[in-house]
């Protein structure tokens, strides 16, 4: 019975979160539109609010396109596997009902975060094109930059907090946030969370202007959709992290999912706001700031516990 109940659980889980990322879609590009002065989707139903349901439709009946030296079994099984790890991620989310919430959740979320670097690499190499090749050459190699400057700074709130489990981080945030003792922590997490999932200012993999449109250069259809569901699961997820850790993380409540909102809110902002950084400002932000920063505050909280201890 109780496997039976965690199975529908899951499945209600996944649900609710391809929902969710397809009104992200929706309000990303109302809230693109605002920012250029025009109006976004508003055609299709009461304020184009169907809209992200035609797109689905639309995408998976298009004819499903194969280039003939790409190798197929992996250019066919990548963006499916990358879907499937980021609702992977989901099952980390602490639940107060026992669901997922297991000792080692932060352990669960790095190991996740580092394989979806391969399904990025295996479509671009997979395509057999030199567009998709080098969007995805790209794409690892800011991914593997940030997640180092990423494990850090859990590492440290690993110290903070004496263990792997999220659940934790809503208790120790009842009486006062993290974002309010740790602010600058927080806004390199959100730099970071953007750069993870390859979002302007550092949309590398998908550089228009030179790769045409990246990794995904080659795909069509269902596979083109797929790879976009990802992508979109992981900016709610990041956002959802960003809640749990910094703003309160208490799941069970209404607010949370506004704050939750919020920051996806914000990663659609920076978007409709900032151009494109530079290739060498980008490694250099990443090894220059960011590493000494993190590595620096997690001898800092180190040392706090030291402290603590000995004072105990």
């Amino acid at each position: 019975m109780e496997l039976v109940l965690f199975l529908i659980m899951s499945l209600m889980l996944i649900i609710c979160v391809l929902v969710s990322v397809a009104f992200l879609t929706l309000l990303e590009r109302k809230v693109l539109g605002y920012i250029q002065i025009r109006k976004g989707p508003n055609k299709v139903g009461l304020m184009g609010i169907p809209q992200p349901f035609c797109d689905a439709i639309k995408l998976f009946t298009k004819e499903q396109t194969y280039p003939l030296l790409s190798n197929y079994i992996s250019y066919y099984f990548s963006p499916i596997f990358s879907l499937f790890l980021s609702l992977l991620l989901w099952m980390s989310m602490p639940f107060f009902i026992k669901l997922f919430s297991f000792n080692l959740g932060l352990l669960f979320f790095l190991c996740c975060t580092s394989l979806g670097v391969y399904t990025v690499m295996i479509a671009g190499w997979s395509s057999n094109s030199n567009y998709a090749l080098l969007g995805g050459l790209r794409s690892v190699a800011q991914t593997i930059s940030y997640e180092v400057s990423l494990a850090l700074v859990l590492l440290s709130f690993v110290f903070l907090i004496n263990n792997y489990n999220m659940i934790n981080f809503y208790y120790y945030q009842i009486y006062l946030w993290f974002f309010v003792l740790l602010y600058p922590l927080a806004f390199i997490w959100l730099i970071i969370s953007l750069a993870e999932t390859n979002r302007t200012p550092f949309d590398f993999a998908e550089g228009e202007s030179e790769l045409v449109s990246g990794f995904n250069v080659e795909y069509s259809s269902g596979g083109f959709a797929l790879i976009f569901l990802s992508e979109y699961a992981s900016i709610l997820f990041m956002s959802m992290l960003f809640s749990l850790i910094f703003l309160g993380g208490d799941v069970i409540s209404f607010f949370f999912f506004f704050k939750l909102m919020f920051i996806s809110f914000i990663f659609i902002w920076v978007r409709g706001t900032l151009p494109r950084f530079r290739y060498d400002k980008l490694m250099y932000l990443a090894w220059k700031s960011f590493l000494p920063f993190s590595l620096n505050y997690l001898l800092f909280f180190i040392g706090l516990k030291i402290y603590l201890l000995y004072l105990i």
